[in-house]
């Protein structure tokens, strides 16, 4: 078992919502694009990154992106291309603008990923949540050179299974024939079904609402088809002898927690459980989870890859 300092003990004076943000925004300029994200910290500190998943935004971490900072990291969570505020479109050195669904792979999307590592300082704690830990997962693969440490939040070993493939399936046909914002309003109906639906505020609601039909259509067909498609890497995420953690909500319901259970012992690592909390920790129970991060990176493992070179 990986041994780890005590954490200090978080305390929110009042709980965030992903609609209200108080960490800068700035965009991040790559030679693959720019990309917007919330940075917070001393930029001399410890770099950590966060990377959000399918339909989600930088905003997803809203919640503990401060306090890490004041834990004394650099914290920097980004849209991914064609998310919320990142432009989904290319320019190549012709000046020709284009965006393919194949700009959405985990391969390519992990090279937009390794290009913002790169303007951050040393080696990067890596954080991907849902798909996001997809994504971040073949950067680490590609380049553990880059990456000091790398949690695995709420995400799984492959794409997802057949129980949430359904609404996957309807995306492409809903979104083609009727347009983004008909594919918004099937999701809330879906969600309303579902047993103990509670409906967001409404600042919420609307933060939601305009984070989706602000995304781009084609990094929801190509995230979309890489979702259903995503081979299981998890042999050769541990051979890259990173420190890694599995870390999920309790009541995870998109990989369920036995594949968490099944993952963290495939890797050879420990697993983290968020009480309280389901698909989004971050957003659901903020306290333990910063605990449970800063308290990962203050292990001896971690602390000797951060340092180096």
């Amino acid at each position: 078992m990986m041994q780890r300092r005590p954490a200090p003990a978080v305390e929110l004076a009042e709980p965030r919502q992903l609609a209200d943000v108080d960490v800068p925004l700035v965009s991040i300029d790559t030679a693959r694009g720019s990309y917007a994200a919330l940075q917070i910290g001393d930029p001399d500190a410890p770099a950590v990154l966060l990377v959000p998943g399918f339909t989600g935004s930088k905003e997803d971490f809203a919640p503990i992106l401060r306090p890490i900072a004041e834990c004394g990291y650099f914290v920097t969570a980004v849209d991914q291309r064609g998310q919320y505020q990142s432009a989904g479109q290319r320019v190549d050195a012709t000046g020709a603008i284009s965006e393919l669904e194949s700009d959405y792979t985990t391969a390519a999307l992990a090279e937009d990923l390794l290009a913002v590592i790169a303007t951050l300082p040393g080696r990067t704690h890596l954080i991907g949540h849902s798909f996001g830990g997809l994504v971040a997962r073949a950067a680490a693969i590609a380049r553990p050179e880059a990456v000091a440490s790398f949690v695995l939040m709420d995400s799984g070993p492959s794409g997802v299974d057949e129980s949430q493939r359904e609404r996957l399936d309807l995306l492409r046909p809903v979104l083609l024939e009727y347009g983004i914002e008909a594919v918004y309003q099937g999701m809330e109906l879906l969600a309303a079904s579902e047993e103990g639906y509670a409906p967001p505020p409404p600042e919420l609601a609307d933060f939601l609402h305009t984070r989706f039909v602000q995304s781009s259509p084609t990094m929801l067909l190509g995230m979309g088809d890489a979702l259903l498609s995503e081979p299981d890497r998890v042999d050769e995420l541990r051979a890259t002898g990173l420190p890694i953690v599995v870390l999920h909500g309790r009541d995870e319901d998109v990989w369920l927690p036995p594949a968490q259970i099944e993952m963290a012992e495939r890797l050879g690592v420990e697993r983290i459980v968020i009480p309280d909390a389901a698909h989004s920790p971050a957003a659901d129970n903020p306290a333990p989870t910063i605990e449970a991060l800063v308290g990962f990176w203050r292990s001896d493992a971690v602390l000797a890859a951060e340092g180096a070179s």
